[in-house]
């Protein structure tokens, strides 16, 4: 039965009141309250030396993180589809586990595991400090975002099948060359979504790198962390919302990018 006009247009009212209220009103808020001074007070909030070194940080982190998952998460994702071997399920499942755990949750066994008293804290003996130090930030963001990679290229791999692989391997390709020139184009568009969510994911990331974060500004501090810091510790209630308008661009930049990427793939 179809729905009758007034029906629909209530529907899509209630819809669209609930986003306003729920996401855009709040952010709105936000914006008005980082630029009720001008542009350049958000300017020179964000130029601090302290948010300089928080952004360059959280760039750091996701070009360490985002190549170790791009290299995990084809790998992987090529062993579930293409493969058949024991705990093949239990692998499946490892690879939702950061979908279901808490991000403090991940944070606490990291300390547990890597930290003072730890089964590998004796590292800190040989000058290797993963807690409290960018090392520890690093592996609890390629925990959190484990999965974005090889649950976008998983479902690429099952759609072009491996017809083209065997036809390369029957001509005497090798695996090397029948990876590089049959598998790795036909994912491109699966693995550059990946990717994307995966840039997005590591630099809005909170709970597990809070955990394993000293939150010294030029040492271990975070975009995020800014913004925790700048407004629970500090009271700069100003500087937190412009250092979350910055958050937020670079979201929205990243959001776009995605739906243009999606365009492409659907496309193709």
């Amino acid at each position: 039965m179809k729905p009758s006009v007034l029906t629909r247009i209530s529907l899509r009212t209630v819809a669209l009141g609930y986003l306003f209220v729920l996401l855009l009103l709040p952010l709105l808020i936000i914006l008005w309250r980082t630029f009720e001074n001008g542009v350049g007070a958000f300017i020179d909030s964000i130029t601090t030396p302290a948010a300089i070194s928080a952004f360059q940080l959280s760039l750091l982190i996701v070009a360490i993180v985002v190549p170790v998952n791009v290299v995990f998460g084809v790998v992987t994702a090529i062993a579930l589809v293409r493969g058949r071997f024991p705990g093949r399920s239990l692998v499946q499942g490892i690879v939702d586990l950061p979908f279901a755990v808490s991000p403090v949750v991940v944070g606490v066994a990291l300390i547990l595991f890597w930290g003072a008293g730890g089964w590998l804290g004796g590292l800190e003996n040989t000058g290797l400090k993963v807690i409290f130090n960018l090392p520890g930030m690093v592996i609890a963001t390629i925990f959190v975002t484990l999965p974005f990679v090889v649950r976008e290229v998983e479902p690429v791999l099952h759609e072009i099948g491996d017809d083209q692989e065997q036809a390369a391997a029957t001509l005497g390709a090798s695996r090397w060359q029948t990876f590089w020139q049959i598998t790795l184009p036909a994912i491109r568009w699966g693995l550059t979504y990946g990717v994307v969510l995966t840039v997005a994911r590591a630099l809005g990331e909170f709970g597990a790198v809070i955990m394993v974060s000293s939150a010294l500004p030029g040492q271990s501090l975070t975009l995020t962390l800014l913004v925790h810091g700048r407004y629970i510790n500090d009271h700069n209630t100003f500087g937190a919302y412009c250092a979350a308008t910055l958050l937020m661009g670079i979201a929205l930049v990243t959001l776009l990018l995605m739906t243009l990427l999606e365009r492409k793939r659907d496309a193709k």
